[in-house]
């Protein structure tokens, strides 16, 4: 099945999909175990210490990769979000300030797991993250797609999908720009993304369905289906850069589609 008719099928009725991963025995099993037990965190020690409830915590913010940094983890949570200079809204990733938010030991204390955004608020994103990562064995397209529709209600400029290597890979694919234009000064990358879209149509969902269909269809172009799919680990890794002058693509893109 081709990128864009999986994604389709995925994206015409999410909460059914989110259903059918709440129902996998183990996702059953990590959610009941999660929601029995985050109460009883009281300190930023307990939470952490508890690999699984930790782990589950993680994932649900897209940041499993990271659950083995234990001690950055608890510098973020420690020093809070209230102040803009702390450790986590300083960090370009903004899912770091979002996982302290929603864990906000600095600001609760010993009652920081008790709100909906440590429990039922993290479990719903856990399943949605979950929904994206299962998609992504079978299609990477299809995974960045979700994310990207995720994402959009809250794409604000375009630094914002600069900043992130998920979005700006969807971008560029839909602008038929090669990995190797991320290696660009990135105001120049930021000015050419705004000559070619208009960032407040992530915002409308008939505007954003067309968007992700021009994207599908490019990455189905690009990455045939019938091909090995590349690694779960590209979808955050670093572009590379491959022999074509960034001065070339700059002016490829100032003829239309």
């Amino acid at each position: 099945m081709n990128t864009y008719t999986s994604y389709q099928l995925i994206a015409k009725d999410i909460p059914k999909a989110i259903d059918q991963v709440e129902s996998q025995p183990a996702v059953k099993r990590e959610t009941e175990y999660y929601l029995a037990n985050i109460g009883n965190a009281k300190t930023i020690d307990d939470f952490v210490g508890n690999t699984r409830l930790f782990n589950y915590a993680m994932k649900a913010f897209g940041l499993e990769d990271m659950a083995y940094a234990k001690a950055f983890m608890v510098k973020a949570l420690k020093e809070g979000v209230s102040d803009e200079d702390s450790f986590a809204n300083k960090l370009t990733d903004k899912r770091y300030a979002e996982f302290v938010k929603a864990f906000n030991f600095a600001a609760h204390g010993e009652t920081a797991t008790i709100y909906t955004s440590a429990q039922q608020g993290t479990v719903d994103k856990y399943m949605r993250q979950t929904l994206e990562e299962n998609a992504g064995e079978t299609n990477q397209g299809v995974r960045l797609a979700l994310y990207f529709q995720r994402k959009a209600p809250t794409i604000t400029n375009w630094y914002d999908v600069l900043a992130d290597t998920a979005l700006s890979s969807v971008v560029r694919t839909a602008l038929g720009l090669p990995d190797s234009f991320a290696s660009a000064d990135i105001d120049k990358q930021a000015q050419l993304f705004e000559q070619k879209l208009d960032i407040a149509d992530f915002k409308d969902t008939d505007k954003l369905s067309k968007f992700l269909t021009r994207f599908t269809s490019l990455w189905e172009i690009n990455n045939p289906t019938s091909t090995a799919q590349t690694s779960v680990g590209v979808l955050f890794a670093q572009p590379t850069t491959v022999g074509i002058s960034t001065d070339l693509m700059m002016a490829m893109q100032k003829l239309k589609f």
